[in-house]
């Protein structure tokens, strides 16, 4: 956070910045309204905080050529004389405050936190960012997760870029949320932008910024995501969908790590870490000529692949739980629980949508399910899926057995597997292609724990 002090009186300068520093705040001091503006054209301030009766420009009419060219930080007005008619007047000019000299030190600091906090808030909505916590933790216990887990504690220790691939649903914003609440930057900004759902008119405004009056309908200064981050993290999600041309002002930004808005004449530090997702193969995407290969060196500094769900079914079953908890509470729908049938149909699909077909089946599934148990007719999974034990054991290929042979078959493929890999449940459950996790459903279904 950085505060602009405004104000003729030396000692109150240097008190404020005192003052501000013991928080651990940045700020810079202008002795008049002139000077301050001139700040303002060269550098970004979370806060204004200035004096109202000030030699060759007051605090009154810096307010308002501040909110005129667009400058939307909170402003706070100080004064020793406490009117009442001055305070109305600059809170209808735009001020967030009016403070009377001398004010409580707790009590001004902490206002100006929840100003810059509330201001920042806005901005994020404004601009259609995805700030607030992970939609999901990373969820199972497989090899393939225990791998990656390992990954993210790797690069959340540094500061270099990451470019993390995986198929659409997977949950890379997850790993990125992930990173982002390991680093030392856990306590900054997460700001998350889908490249791919901003229309290409609008993606340089909304990364970058713009000025007051640099295009038509540009009435206010905007800061850009970048300048949103602070210096926490950016997740460029589908970075593989930004339009050439403004790949080469993203290349700049990363290099010099300053951003310039559009129709600004100043660069501004950009402190923030970037990690950028793809669904796309990048690598196929440079050679023909849709992303440009400098771009894609600088972004590729560290790499971490999220393994598809069909490569993760032991996860499954606990993912699916995990998703199922969550969407319960979130839809009221009180204590319902899957069959053992349904976890065994939901770890032997083979999930093309990952995640996030995983979460839209258990959402429909609670919609229709009956009573307080979620069973595999509740699931309705596409056409031709069948469940991982169905699929891997000699069930009879085209045939429509009835439930009971169903079962008397499937109890004798699970024996048969146990008995050829001497009761080793892993070695079975791989030769049936289905979970350990399944495997033991099924074990202690049919009473063959002995």
């Amino acid at each position: 956070m950085r505060i602009l002090i405004v104000d003729d009186e030396r000692n109150i300068r240097e008190s404020l910045q005192r003052l501000l520093s013991l928080d651990g705040i940045d700020s810079a001091v202008a002795a008049d309204g002139l000077e301050a503006l001139a700040l303002l054209q060269s550098e970004s301030f979370d806060a204004i905080v200035t004096d109202l009766r000030m030699p060759v420009m007051g605090g009154q009419e810096l307010l308002e050529r501040a909110r005129a060219e667009g400058i939307r930080c909170p402003i706070f007005m100080m004064s020793a004389l406490g009117e009442i008619r001055d305070a109305v007047s600059a809170l209808k000019s735009g001020a967030t405050d009016y403070l009377i000299k001398p004010f409580e030190p707790e009590d001004f600091i902490h206002k100006l936190e929840a100003a810059v906090a509330s201001r920042r808030l806005e901005d994020r909505v404004e601009a259609g960012v995805r700030t607030g916590p992970a939609a999901s933790r990373l969820i199972g216990d497989g090899v393939a997760m225990r791998s990656l887990r390992r990954d993210i504690e790797k690069l959340a220790g540094s500061d270099a870029m990451v470019l993390i691939t995986g198929e659409s649903g997977s949950g890379k914003e997850v790993v990125a949320r992930e990173i982002h609440a390991l680093s030392s930057r856990s306590n900054e900004p997460f700001v998350a932008v889908n490249i791919g759902g901003i229309h290409e008119s609008l993606m340089e405004s909304e990364l970058f910024g713009h000025e007051k009056g640099s295009f038509t309908g540009a009435d206010a200064r905007k800061h850009g995501l970048f300048e949103l981050a602070g210096s926490g993290t950016l997740f460029l999600d589908e970075i593989g969908e930004m339009p050439v041309r403004l790949q080469v002002k993203l290349l700049r930004v990363l290099q010099e790590r300053t951003v310039r808005r559009l129709g600004g004449t100043r660069d501004i530090p950009v402190p923030a870490r970037i990690i950028a997702a793809t669904n796309r193969d990048i690598e196929a995407l440079v050679r023909e000529g849709g992303f440009r290969e400098d771009l894609y060196y600088r972004l590729n500094v560290l790499r971490v692949q999220v393994p598809p769900l069909r490569e993760r079914r032991d996860d499954i079953p606990a993912l699916s739980e995990h998703l199922l908890g969550r969407l319960r509470a979130r839809m009221s729908k009180g204590d319902i629980r899957f069959s053992s049938d349904a976890l065994d149909c939901l770890a032997g699909y083979s999930w093309p949508g990952n995640v996030r077909e995983l979460e839209n089946i258990i959402e429909r599934a609670l919609i229709y399910a009956d009573g307080a148990m979620i069973r595999s007719g509740d699931l309705e999974l596409p056409a031709g899926s069948r469940g991982a034990v169905a699929s891997a054991a000699p069930l009879g290929e085209g045939a429509s057995p009835d439930a009971t042979s169903l079962e008397r078959l499937e109890r004798e493929a699970i024996e048969r597997a146990l008995a050829s890999h001497g009761g080793n449940r892993t070695r079975a459950a791989q030769e049936l292609g289905i979970s350990r996790r399944t495997i033991l459903y099924r074990i202690k279904r049919y009473g063959l724990e002995g």
